[in-house]
């Protein structure tokens, strides 16, 4: 029993380091290891917003249904009061026939006078006229406070109003957040231009591939923050101690997207979603076998990417890398 115990310990203990083993690997693909890290500011502890061009299945706004014609207008019936006026009439009208044949002699002397109505069901018919008058009026005022599709005066006037319902507030950004963050880089920069950053972004993007790639930093120093530079820096020199090389070929961006513009202390931040395709392998360097990936089979990803700058017109470095 105890070698046994021995041996299922031993298989756990195997299955954990290969485990370690496998994250390790994983975490060297590609420059940052498809992890999110870095600063984006006072917003480092929410998610990128999501882009509105190609909104995700979380996002898809349900399809509004078409006006339909109204149908005849009814006024809103009581619950039960088709039953209540019918129980009520009957018993109303078999009193009223009861007090007739009595006054016509046919009674045997009702009342307090032996004939004809008596004070007694005169007080009868007085409640029970009461009773149904408060029963109607009571549902009546229920189905008026109720919501109601349709308003009496409006379609006596040729039209219809449905009832207008609050409208779920949404979680999503302002798409005009966007624009006025663009606006506010503006100011301080009458020469900035989306588009010419977003191709910014581009050259930025295969500049540090090729840097990871290489496993050397030096070249894209000045377009990473001191922080990215140094995990960039302990992730290449974890590649470097195990000699391996990350292989990163065929890239293609294919959009680039800014889904955040913001100021903060003296910063100018945008953050903007890189949609891109590669070959992403990682080779030994004694033997040259890949070891991780696959050179025929391209990887295809979103990240977000977030750049930082002094505000006005400065040069942008890479400030935090976040997963879509």
């Amino acid at each position: 029993m105890k070698r046994k115990t021995g041996q299922l310990f031993a298989m756990a203990i195997a299955v954990l380091f290969l485990s370690l083993s496998v994250l390790e690997m994983e975490a060297s693909a590609r420059a940052g290891g498809g992890r999110s890290f870095g600063s984006r500011g006072s917003r480092s502890y929410s998610r990128p917003a999501t882009p509105y061009s190609q909104p995700s299945p979380s996002r898809q706004v349900a399809p509004q249904q078409q006006p339909t014609t109204p149908p005849p207008f009814q006024q809103p019936q009581p619950a039960g009061g088709g039953f209540l006026r019918s129980m009520a009439g009957g018993l109303v009208g078999g009193m009223l026939g009861g007090m007739l044949f009595r006054s016509l002699g046919f009674g045997g002397g009702a009342g307090m006078g032996g004939s004809g109505i008596g004070l007694f069901e005169i007080l009868l018919l007085a409640g029970i006229g009461y009773f149904i008058f408060r029963m109607v009026k009571r549902r009546r005022e229920a189905v008026e406070a109720g919501p109601s599709y349709y308003n009496q005066t409006s379609y006596g006037q040729g039209g219809y109003q449905q009832a207008t319902q609050a409208a779920p507030q949404s979680h999503e950004p302002d798409p005009n957040d966007v624009a006025a963050g663009l606006a506010h880089i503006r100011q301080m920069d009458s020469s900035f231009d989306e588009n010419r950053f977003n191709d910014n972004v581009m050259d930025i993007f295969f500049k540090i591939q090729g840097a990871w790639m290489n496993r050397d930093l030096a070249p894209v120093t000045n377009l990473l923050t001191d922080e990215m530079r140094r995990i960039f820096q302990e992730d290449v020199d974890k590649l470097l101690a195990s000699k391996k090389v990350n292989r990163l070929e065929n890239i293609a961006v294919r959009s680039v997207e800014v889904v955040e513009a913001w100021q903060e202390s003296g910063q100018d931040f945008i953050t903007a979603l890189i949609y891109a395709n590669l070959l992403d392998y990682t080779t030994d360097d004694t033997t040259g076998q890949v070891v991780a990936g696959s050179k025929t089979d391209p990887v295809k990803f979103e990240e977000y990417w977030t750049f930082t700058r002094p505000v006005g017109n400065n040069p942008w470095k890479l400030s935090g890398i976040d997963q879509k």
